[in-house]
């Protein structure tokens, strides 16, 4: 049984830092693609930042290229997402999510990729 379980959500002031953790159990994040996703209020679930091949490749989306960071501590299984300079419309419940047998993400990483979810953890910047 696969579990993914986020943490590290929270409130900020704009310009602040939070650093989200996605921790496994049952699945090796290193053998497949990995990604963080975020859910505005009323709309779709959108891929933030996305993690290939052990932690080689990384990608962002362009609102947040320069202020997060996403990375793998294959020691401890599990995934970060660090953000820095965070603004209000990053406001967003975020998702840490996973694919099954697919070590490289395609380049949109869409939603229906994703085998595996957390529960979500809010992230609110005022």
């Amino acid at each position: 049984h696969v579990q993914l379980v986020e943490s590290g959500g929270g409130s900020v002031q704009a310009g602040g830092s939070l650093r989200l953790s996605c921790a496994a159990s049952g699945y090796t994040f290193s053998s497949n693609c990995v990604a963080w996703f975020r859910q505005f209020p009323g709309k779709e679930r959108e891929g933030v930042a996305r993690l290939s091949a052990g932690g080689e490749i990384r990608y962002y989306i362009n609102s947040v290229q320069g202020r997060f960071t996403i990375s793998l501590d294959n020691a401890k299984n599990t995934v970060y997402l660090q953000m820095n300079n965070l603004q209000p419309n990053d406001t967003a419940n975020y998702y840490c999510a996973a694919t099954r047998g697919s070590r490289f993400c395609r380049a949109n990483f869409p939603r229906s990729d994703f085998d595996y979810w957390g529960q979500g953890t809010q992230v609110t910047v005022s």
